[in-house]
């Protein structure tokens, strides 16, 4: 695959959401239609060879690129949130993130057993989010499709977290 333009739009944030993380903000990504585009045609054109029966997209900027490659795919988007943003029956997984400690919810309805979800966030960092949510799917019966990211950090080894599954980054950063 060749380099994405839009990799050239992320920019770095110093010491955000808390001093020694170095966040990668995508907003002039997002800025950018045609980078915007490219990012989610990418990501659908993988997915497309996942056989993929809905996707999952986690809260918040997985809803960005995730929405997109549901759309395009013709499959069912299920969100992923925080706690207590979901207005059905929800099912929970507590995980564990570079900088602490979260939780991750989903419509307990969401899948049918046997379906096939592709995962989306916009960073795969530790894993741990990603993680949680294939968790919460092979709990309702489904099985994970793939991952799927705009970015990766290497250095983190989030992808053996969510092995054996494929995954894919757009962008990965050593």
């Amino acid at each position: 695959m060749k380099p994405l333009r839009a990799a050239s739009l992320i920019r770095d944030i110093p010491d955000f959401p808390k001093p020694g993380i170095l966040f990668k903000d995508i907003t002039p990504v997002l800025a950018d239609p045609d980078a915007f585009r490219e990012v989610t045609q990418a990501m659908t054109a993988w997915a497309a060879g996942q056989r993929v029966d809905a996707v999952a997209a986690i809260e918040a900027r997985g809803f960005l690129f995730g929405g997109p490659v549901a759309l395009s795919l013709d499959v069912p988007l299920i969100p992923v949130r925080k706690p207590g943003k979901l207005p059905h029956s929800t099912i929970a997984e507590e995980y564990l993130l570079e900088y602490g400690s979260n939780t991750v919810e989903m419509h307990r309805d969401a899948v049918a057993a046997g379906q096939r979800v592709l995962v989306i966030d916009d960073l795969l960092a530790t894993g741990g989010t990603a993680g949680a949510v294939g968790s919460l799917l092979r709990q309702l019966g489904a099985e994970v499709a793939g991952y799927a990211f705009f970015i990766e950090l290497m250095f983190l080894n989030g992808r053996q977290t969510l092995a054996p599954a494929e995954v894919l980054s757009l962008v990965k950063i050593e």
